[in-house]
């Protein structure tokens, strides 16, 4: 095989450089560059667009015979959203490498199936992540906004994907889930809450008094406060402990209003039993010794619980 001689490798530095400075190279360029611009605000401009179409969806779809909640129509919005730009900008894309590079993208794309197929055995958690996902917007499990407990996060949903769910605790904390790790979740947002109180009441104080002044305070509460739906229930008395027994009052509230709810009626119930002589009662510690019988240290004791009443 001959070698190149020194005109020939002349000529073809010669061809070479004049490709670079010709106007032929350039002007291919800047048409790749042209379309590969073109094509990113052409799908800017679809995905700004398709976002407003489904927003006027959702409006149109609140006048119709067919209505969904708050809740469930914000989830489905932002869900249509990531989906919109994910499939736009995967187009954009594959339009780029065949118009911007000049790549023949058949091949390209069944090569990708291919690759593709064999990516998925290793992928499992993200498909599962991906259809855990869509069961969980399909089967309504939970919506952006909802107040939910799962996988040992508590907060409240901001954001469902097609592979994560994020939630904000009440604390600021952003949890990221992935939507396969989403088993058993507790929605505190379906239904109203139930604010459960129990009540310590010494055993001097009478049963039906206690009840009769829980009572009548709890008719009060649903004006004084909106956490309170209804008038709180007294269910009676619950357990008797060692130096009181404990009265049990129950009251609806909005949801995620239960804990709030429960301050509350601590608060007022606190308040109304001081204000009629009813004070909570404080642990009691009977001591025995060898020369004196029980019989008499607690009578000595009762003198001294009533020389103390006495005095206030």
């Amino acid at each position: 095989m001959e070698g190149i001689t020194v005109d020939e490798a002349n000529k073809k530095i010669d061809d070479l450089w004049n490709y670079i400075t010709g106007p032929d190279l350039w002007i291919t360029i800047g048409q790749s560059i042209f379309n590969i611009i073109v094509t990113i605000l052409v799908a800017m401009v679809v995905i700004k667009i398709g976002k407003k179409i489904v927003d006027k969806l959702f409006i149109s779809r609140q006048r119709g015979p067919f209505r969904i909640t708050q809740r469930r129509e914000t989830t489905l919005k932002k869900l249509l959203h990531n989906v919109l730009t994910y499939t736009v900008y995967f187009t954009a894309f594959i339009m780029i490498l065949d118009s911007g590079f000049g790549l023949d993208i058949g091949p390209l794309l069944a090569g990708a199936g291919v690759v593709g197929l064999a990516i998925g055995f290793g992928a499992q958690n993200l498909v599962r992540d991906i259809i855990s996902g869509f069961f969980i917007i399909f089967e309504d499990q939970f919506s952006v906004g909802d107040y939910i407990f799962t996988s040992g996060v508590e907060g409240t949903v901001e954001e469902i994907g097609m592979r994560t769910t994020k939630i904000i605790s009440w604390t600021g904390e952003q949890h990221v889930l992935p939507n396969g790790n989403v088993t058993q979740v507790t929605n505190y947002s379906i239904h109203n809450g139930l604010a459960v109180v129990d009540i310590n009441i010494p055993y001097e104080s009478d049963i039906a008094a206690a009840e009769t002044i829980i009572e009548e305070m709890a008719k009060e509460l649903p004006d004084k406060y909106e956490e309170i739906v209804g008038t709180p229930e007294v269910i009676g008395v619950q357990t008797l402990e060692l130096s009181h027994f404990v009265i049990r009052v129950i009251a609806e509230t909005p949801p995620v209003f239960q804990w709030a709810g429960a301050r509350i009626i601590r608060k007022e119930v606190k308040e109304r039993l001081y204000n009629k002589g009813i004070q909570i009662p404080s642990p009691r510690l009977v001591m025995y010794t060898r020369n004196e019988s029980p019989t008499a240290i607690e009578a000595e004791g009762e003198k001294t619980v009533m020389k103390q009443r006495e005095q206030e």
